[in-house]
């Protein structure tokens, strides 16, 4: 079942290893399809992972397919899924330097055009929630915003896309902008774009970048 999504999904995975959003077994990646999502296991490691190891649950968490335990953050993940019907895929990492932002309990102000680019809005922060339940999902939903990415306080980040590919992408230009806006902030005091011109590189950008298909 879904073979060629879980091959897409194991892609995903070792690209965060790639970018250094992840490490050992830590963060995963979702997929929606239908009433199913399929998730990465438990505890795997990414040098020991494969396509054939991820599971399909239904929206209750009930395992439909696969010999290995979902993804404790599971629960995260399909509470979002039921509230974003826009949202088809999502990215649970602890990347440093977004996390670094976490941790602080602070948001990501749109510093840079690169931010507004992809993102449009500030990363905003959510309120503590511990993890098991859906109590992340909740407390992402209270500030959820265009960015459709937000920075769990005091645990790392969730991003969110219409696919796979966008949400990875996501992921890797959050980290992006909080690296550069981490060092702005060590060499001074970096003044955040103003909010209109934002938008309209956001909206430039989701209008003219890339290759039409």
């Amino acid at each position: 079942m879904y073979e060629t999504i879980k091959k897409e999904l194991y892609e995903a995975h070792m690209n965060l290893e790639k970018y250094r959003l992840v490490a050992y077994t830590s963060g995963n990646v979702s997929v929606r399809i239908d009433k199913h999502v399929i998730i990465k296991p438990s505890g795997v490691s990414y040098d020991k992972l494969k396509a054939e190891d991820m599971v399909v649950i239904d929206l209750e968490g009930k395992v439909v397919e696969g010999a290995l335990k979902p993804s404790v953050d599971s629960a995260t993940h399909l509470y979002l899924y039921k509230q974003l019907e826009d949202v088809k895929s999502i990215i649970h990492t602890h990347s440093p330097y977004a996390s670094s932002f976490a941790l602080l309990n602070q948001a990501l102000p749109v510093y840079s055009t690169a931010h507004a680019d992809v993102f449009g809005v500030e990363i905003p922060i959510s309120s503590y929630a511990p993890v098991g339940t859906e109590a992340i999902g909740k407390a992402v939903m209270e500030v959820v915003n265009q960015a459709r990415a937000v920075l769990l306080s005091k645990h790392g980040v969730i991003v969110m896309g219409k696919d796979i590919s966008e949400a990875v992408r996501k992921a890797i230009f959050l980290e992006e902008v909080a690296q550069t806006a981490y060092l702005a902030k060590t060499m001074g005091d970096p003044q955040p774009l103003d909010k209109e011109e934002a938008q309209r590189l956001f909206e430039f950008h989701h209008s003219h970048y890339g290759q039409t298909k």
